[in-house]
């Protein structure tokens, strides 16, 4: 069972918080009868959504999902996204229609990170068609998981264009196989799960959607039984250290620790360990 509540009152994304996993938001994508596809107003919603959800005390781990049994998602709406790139906008002077451009890209840029800037831990579970978009999302995801039966596919050159999003600047850092995204970018071929898995871009595959909702949950609930500082900055120093070297990580991480292992968590964690219990965390 799960509830839902008033304070994320959005139309194409419905929140919920299962009342069996304490500290655990369900967010589903809601636009089934379209495949999940995307619309400018949906990718402004998801930053809103991820936003709150980020400072969201009663919040720890997040799970990541998609409405309908066809599709994650299938990408953008292609429909409405060229009437947008194409439209007026700017005016007739190309200068002043590539500064518009830019904005819209960038903006759109920021919608996707909030995914990767929020604080907490996001899992996504991808099932059916997860086309363009879909691996955008799931790039500035923390942990991805997948159906059996999923579809991948970077979309993007089979409709003219380079990935703008962020797919390949994060595609390759997470499966750290510059050759084989390479070959997905550029072909837009479709790959399953098991390529998928051995590649490294998702850690579990699971044969029905229901079983990887399930399992997400499951470890949306692990991660929240965990203390939020230690999470959160386990999170932030795995970014950080991702996109800086070993030397800068180190420095990094020992300014950070040197405030936030100061928390009463360390003695709450190491007594419940002592006492063979679950531990209880103050709300971060």
């Amino acid at each position: 069972m799960a509830t839902m509540n008033t304070r994320y009152p959005y139309k194409y994304f419905t929140v919920r918080f299962p009342i069996e996993r304490p500290y655990v938001a369900h967010v589903e994508i809601n636009r089934a009868d379209k495949l999940n596809t995307f619309i400018e107003a949906m990718w402004l919603e998801m930053r809103h959504v991820f936003d709150q959800l980020s400072s969201d005390s009663s919040v720890r781990a997040i799970v990541l999902t998609g409405a309908g049994n066809r599709a994650f998602s299938a990408g953008l709406d292609v429909k409405q996204a060229s009437t947008e790139l194409f439209s007026d906008k700017g005016g007739s002077d190309a200068a002043r229609k590539s500064f518009h451009i830019r904005r819209y890209i960038h903006q759109f840029q920021e919608c996707l990170t909030a995914i990767e800037r929020c604080e907490k831990p996001v899992i996504c579970a991808m099932h059916g068609f997860s086309y363009g978009f879909a691996i955008d999302i799931s790039a500035a995801a923390d942990i991805r998981l997948c159906t059996r039966d999923v579809q991948f596919s970077v979309k993007e050159v089979d409709i003219g264009m380079a990935a703008d999003i962020g797919v390949l600047s994060r595609l390759p850092k997470v499966v750290g196989n510059i050759g084989w995204v390479k070959e997905v970018a550029l072909s837009a071929r479709i790959f399953g799960a098991e390529e998928a898995l051995q590649v490294g871009f998702v850690n579990t595959v699971y044969d029905t959607k229901q079983a990887a909702v399930e399992g997400s949950l499951e470890l949306a609930s692990l991660i929240a039984q965990k203390s939020p500082v230690a999470v959160l900055g386990t999170k932030e120093l795995l970014n950080y250290s991702r996109d800086h070297s070993i030397q800068e990580g180190l420095r990094y991480t020992a300014v950070w620790n040197s405030g936030a292992i100061q928390t009463g968590d360390v003695r709450t964690a190491l007594m419940s360990g002592l006492e063979k219990r679950i531990p209880k965390f103050e709300k971060l």
